[in-house]
Order: structure tokens, then C-alpha cells, then sequence
């Protein structure tokens, strides 16, 4: 199994979540052992996808360096993990990736019209081998061994719509796509009131997330799925563990888990190599058929 990029280069512009403005993201391909890279062409600032460039987690995940920031990567990295590809630039010309409609789905129909394309060294994943945990409070997250990868997930808000959600995916790419991708990102009629007060979420609307009043959601469309909200949950947690810098195979658990939780998690593990294996798929065992069934 080698290594891949995409086979052509591909565009798309949305609007920032925060800002509100238009964006400009260019998806292109790039050789063996390159790794995902972003590119703030506005500032000619390149971040390479690792935790140790992380500077927020309060409302998504954001990569920083050099007075350059990218906010909300984990809907596009989400996408980008699952389609198993292990070398891209991603350039954009402001500070957030576009939102598109709050999912993963419009990045899919991007990777979709760009191609994947195979490259001549062999792809490498992570296998964890010991548990590691990062809790506060009765929140938690962790991963651990398993010959799969798996994301089990459970949420409790408050409210009549949401209350307790749980779901487990055993992942593969086209269950991504059917079952998680089209998940949205979802928040709070208050909260929202809230950002725009500060300057946030003006590009927040309808259109690119579920929003909820007291009692009801405001979507004249209703959900994509009756348990929407923690999909997206999983869909984040992807997107965040895409950080490893690897696809990895293990189990992924979490209650009431974030970004920030997610982020303390990916440097808890990479901080003892005893945590890990980095594997190279070249060998038949039972552990690589897996993980090339997981991403065919």
C-alpha cells in the first residue's frame, strides 16, 4: 500500500465561520513524505499539521505560527484523513478554512473532484499499543489498542432535542462518507447571540450550522440524523486525531470530549514512543489487512 496525494489541483471558496468573508482554499498535491501542509498565501506563512503548532481550542482547532493562525481545520482534516491521503498543500488567503455547510461533505466532493493519486513509497500508520486517558472532570477522552479503528462517542446536553447520544463507528472510508461526513456542526441560539457580540460567528447562519432555541431547533429542514449532533462529534474527533500525522489503527472513546481535550490527547500519546508503532504497510499481517480495508 503506498503512500498518496491527490491527482490534480482543486479550488473552492466559502465563507470564514468568524469573519464572515470570503476564503479562498486551493487544495494541491506534493510528494512522498511531505505531509500536510498549510500555506496562509496573505502572509507567505507555512504550518505543517502537528500539535505542536496548536494555539487555540476554544471553539475549533487552530494551528499557529509566526503571527500566522488557520482556524476550523478539523472539518476539511476530517475529510482529508478519511480518504487516507498522506501529503497535501493546503493554502487559503485568510485565517479560517470556509465553512461550507458546517460538515465534511463539501471537502469529500472536493477530494472527490481532485483524485487520489499514488505515490512510490510505502504509507505508514500508527498502531497504538498502550491506553492513554485525558480527563477533566467526568469528561474524558482516550485511546487504545485495537486491531480496528474505532470511534465511540457519547454527549449529554440539557436540552429536549439533544439529551444522551451515543454512536459508534467502525471506521471505513465509505461509512465516513455515508454516516459521519454529512454530520453539522451545531450550537446554541445564546451562544451565537454572544459571538456576534464580540465579533464572532458573523458568518455563522442556517445555512452552515443546527442551531437550537430553548425548547426546538431553528433549521426549517430538521437534522440529517435523528443522533446528528454526536456524528459531528466523531466527525471532529477525526479531524482533531488527524494531528497524530498519521492514519493510526486503535480505538478512539470519548464523553463529552473537545478540541482542547482531543489536542491534550494527541501530545499525551506522542509524548512516550512506548504509546506507539509507526508501521510501514509493506508486510501482510493480519493488523495491515485491516488497515487497508479500513481505507479502500
Amino acid at each position: 500500500m503506498k503512500q498518496t496525494t491527490i491527482s490534480k489541483k482543486v479550488e473552492l471558496t466559502g465563507i470564514g465561520l468568524h469573519k464572515g468573508k470570503p476564503v479562498k482554499l486551493i487544495l494541491e498535491p506534493l510528494e512522498d513524505d511531505m505531509g500536510i501542509i498549510f500555506y496562509r498565501k496573505d502572509l507567505g506563512v507555512s504550518i505543517p499539521l502537528n500539535p505542536n503548532f496548536v494555539v487555540n481550542t476554544k471553539m475549533a482547532t487552530v494551528l499557529g505560527k509566526d503571527d500566522a493562525t488557520i482556524s476550523t481545520i478539523e472539518h476539511l482534516m476530517s475529510a482529508v484523513f478519511s480518504y487516507g491521503i498522506d501529503n497535501l498543500r493546503i493554502t487559503i488567503d485568510a485565517d479560517e478554512i470556509p465553512i461550507m455547510d458546517g460538515s465534511s461533505i463539501s471537502f469529500c466532493m472536493l477530494l472527490d473532484e481532485a483524485g487520489i493519486k499514488k505515490l512510490s513509497k510505502n504509507k505508514k500508520f500508527m498502531k497504538i499499543k498502550k491506553e492513554v486517558t485525558v480527563k477533566d472532570g467526568d469528561k474524558y477522552v482516550k485511546l487504545k489498542p485495537s486491531n480496528s479503528l474505532k470511534f465511540n462517542f457519547e454527549i449529554f446536553f440539557d436540552h429536549p432535542v439533544i439529551k444522551n447520544q451515543k454512536f459508534s463507528f467502525d471506521f471505513t472510508k465509505k461509512g465516513f462518507i455515508k454516516d459521519i461526513a454529512k454530520a453539522r456542526t451545531f450550537g446554541f441560539l445564546h451562544e451565537v447571540q454572544y459571538l456576534r457580540s464580540i465579533g464572532l460567528a458573523l458568518g455563522g447562519s442556517l445555512d452552515n450550522a443546527i442551531v437550537l432555541d430553548d425548547r426546538k431547533i431553528l433549521n426549517s429542514e430538521g437534522l440529517r440524523f435523528n443522533d446528528e449532533f454526536v456524528r459531528h462529534k466523531i466527525l471532529d474527533a477525526i479531524g482533531d486525531m488527524s494531528l497524530l500525522g498519521y492514519a493510526f489503527m486503535g480505538e478512539y472513546e470519548s464523553y463529552a470530549g473537545s478540541h482542547h481535550l482531543n489536542h491534550l490527547l494527541t501530545l499525551e500519546l506522542l509524548k512516550d514512543k512506548d504509546n506507539y508503532e509507526v508501521i510501514e504497510v509493506k508486510t501482510k499481517e493480519q493488523e495491515v489487512y485491516a488497515f487497508e480495508k479500513a481505507f479502500a
